[in-house]
Parts: structure tokens; sequence; C-alpha cells
């Protein structure tokens, strides 16, 4: 596997429509959002509530692309496009733990793509002079490692039913 079908694979590689799994995505994306809108406001800009707002982004964003009809082919080949049309090739889903793994993974993918608009905050607010980029990096990698081992172990070998 290239490192470009490993990224894929992880990033947009469950990107079909889905509705009721983005339905999913959006729900816990408000939520998180919400955490991070009703925390204290001197905690607001603290490591956990910009995890969770950057997390939220994720999630939102991939629940978006969930709903959406044309966001299955993402990344595909013309041949793999092809291949996707056909409804006997269709992709089955995933076990529920292997689902679950894959929103932490989201959630996590967040705070590791994410965490360097953190460094525009202080343009915004003069008084946020140390945001914490590396704790909300930190821990962003964490959550997207933990949510990878997670489906690695719960995904079903190749050529088993």
């Amino acid at each position: 596997m290239s490192i470009r079908e490993f990224f894929l694979e992880n990033f947009a590689g469950d990107l079909e429509y889905h509705p009721r799994r983005a339905m999913i995505y959006l729900g816990l994306g408000v939520a998180a959002v919400c955490f991070w809108i009703f925390s204290p406001q001197e905690a607001k800009f603290s490591t956990v509530p910009l995890v969770f707002a950057l997390g939220s982004l994720t999630l939102l964003l991939k629940g978006v692309f969930l709903l959406r009809k044309s966001s299955e082919g993402l990344g595909q080949s013309q041949q793999e496009l092809d291949q996707l049309s056909d409804p006997s090739n269709r992709k089955s889903l995933s076990s529920l733990p292997n689902q679950a793994a894959q929103i932490v993974q989201d959630f996590g993918a967040g705070s590791l793509l994410l965490w360097p608009i953190l460094s525009s905050g202080k343009d915004i607010d003069y008084t946020w002079i140390n945001p914490p980029q590396l704790r909300v990096f930190i821990i962003g990698a964490i959550l997207f490692s933990l949510g990878w081992l997670i489906r690695r172990f719960t995904s079903t070998p190749t050529g088993y039913p």
C-alpha cells in the first residue's frame, strides 16, 4: 500500500452516500461545538475545549460529505468509479466498533490537521499570547492513532467472510 492509498483510505475511504451515518456525524459535530460554546469563558481557549472545537469541524465536514451523493467517488480513478457504479460492487458497512473507531479517528483528525489555525487566534484576541498548539496537536495525534489502531484490530481480514 502506497502512502497515497494509506491517507486516502484513512481520510476519504468511507465517503459514500449514507444519510444515517451523516446524521450521526452531524449530531456529534454539533455536540462537540456545543461543548466549546458552553465552556466557561476563562477555559474556552484551553486545550480540551479547543480539541473539541477543531474536532467538531471535521465531524461536521464529513457529515456534509456523507449527505452528498456526488462525494462517493472522491479520490477515485475513473476505473474505480466505473466499478462503484455497479450496485454489486458496493462496499458493505463495517462493524459497529470499526465505525466508532472511525469517528474517533475523524474527531482526532481535526486537532491533528487544523492546529496551525490556532496561531491566527493571536491576531483576533491580543490577550491570548501562548496558544496550546503543541498540546492540541499531540492530543489530535493520539486520538487519530487510537482510532486507527482500533479500526485495524476490529476490521475483518481480507479473504474472510
